[in-house]
């Protein structure tokens, strides 16, 4: 089958640093090509992917300008255009416009989505004639709050587990750990009460916001707890830290104020044999299994007593519940799946 994923412009694929979507992108491109399928990309200038045909789109930079952003939509209809009986299956992880010359077209086409969706673009499309055209959303919950027509299906984000190393056990005075972009609706001064209240050690890891009122919060509310001894704050972590950090963590703690649309800090915890206590809002429901990768909790007083359970739950098999479901190989399948049903 030959296959064209699509990107918006903006960061190169794979991303030098943070790239949701990107890496997504990267990783099925691998997997479609290590499947024997022939992989096309319309992605970014100067994106690079081994064994796949790469076709240069717009300039990197993120956020794009906005000159940029509106440019590639024609740049994006005149490709899929020109090569509209090329490909088999075009796979859109960028804007739903892009699809718009080939909606009728009986090329199979999926348009997936990682974040909030705008019910109003997807009644729109759907008011035009299409054929063969499938909509996925990270999660269930997050599809359960579009109010629009067409078929949908939950497909999960995934990572590569091969890349992440399972730690079986760990010492009663292992830390919690928190990973995350420092601002409110992550809830680390959650994180930092469960540990103060547990009488754990937290390693706090992330990107501090740099909105000005989450610069506020994190100066005000999270910067005086940091003492170097019981709360650490290692910053943001590369891939390499990031297995390191979560593989000697007891426990990691997810304790979101807002409908998170997957969150792929949690599966990345369990790939690496460690439990996952979240809230039970957005998608936390749907990724963790209570008792087996972790537990889903509603208050921080529900948090903390998990803490306290945490040592129940078995770390080889938090990791092969989590991969048999998250890893690249079953997700990859999922997608290509979408059209033999």
């Amino acid at each position: 089958m030959k296959i064209l994923i699509v990107m918006d412009p903006g960061i190169l694929v794979p991303p030098k640093g943070y790239g949701g979507h990107e890496r997504l992108v990267y990783m099925f491109a691998k997997e479609y090509t290590r499947l024997g399928h022939e992989v096309h990309l319309l992605v970014t200038t100067g994106s690079v992917v081994e064994g796949c045909t790469v076709h240069p789109f717009g300039s990197e930079g993120f956020p794009p300008k906005k000159w940029d952003a509106r440019k590639a939509i024609p740049v994006a209809w005149k490709f899929l255009w020109q090569h509209r009986n090329k490909f088999d299956l075009v796979h859109n992880f960028g804007r739903l416009a892009y699809l718009l010359p080939i909606l009728n077209h009986p090329i199979k086409k999926i348009m997936t989505y990682g974040r909030e969706i705008s019910s109003r673009n997807i009644q729109l499309m759907n008011k035009l004639p299409n054929r063969n055209l499938v909509y996925t959303g990270c999660s269930k919950n997050l599809i359960s709050r579009v109010e629009a027509g067409g078929r949908w299906e939950a497909v999960y984000n995934a990572i590569p587990f091969q890349q992440y190393t399972v730690q079986p056990t760990v010492p009663s005075d292992a830390p919690l750990m928190f990973l995350g972009r420092i601002e409110r609706i992550k809830g680390a001064h959650t994180a930092i009460a469960v540990a103060k209240a547990t009488g754990h050690r937290l390693i706090l890891a992330g990107n501090v916001s740099p909105l000005a009122d989450e610069r506020v919060y994190f100066e005000q509310e999270i910067e005086p707890l940091i003492d170097g001894k019981q709360i650490q704050f290692v910053g943001p972590v590369n891939d390499e830290q990031k297995n390191h950090y979560l593989g000697q963590a007891k426990a990691f703690l997810f304790p979101i104020e807002w409908n998170e649309p997957f969150g792929m800090v949690m599966i990345e915890a369990m790939a690496c044999g460690t439990p996952v206590i979240g809230f039970g809002s957005g998608s936390v429901p749907e990724v963790v299994q209570e008792g087996v990768t972790g537990f889903v909790v509603k208050t921080k007083e529900e948090m903390i007593a998990a803490v306290g359970k945490i040592s129940s739950i078995n770390r080889e098999q938090c990791r092969t519940v989590a991969e048999v479901q998250f890893d690249v190989p079953v997700v990859a399948a999922h997608y290509l799946n979408l059209f033999t049903k």
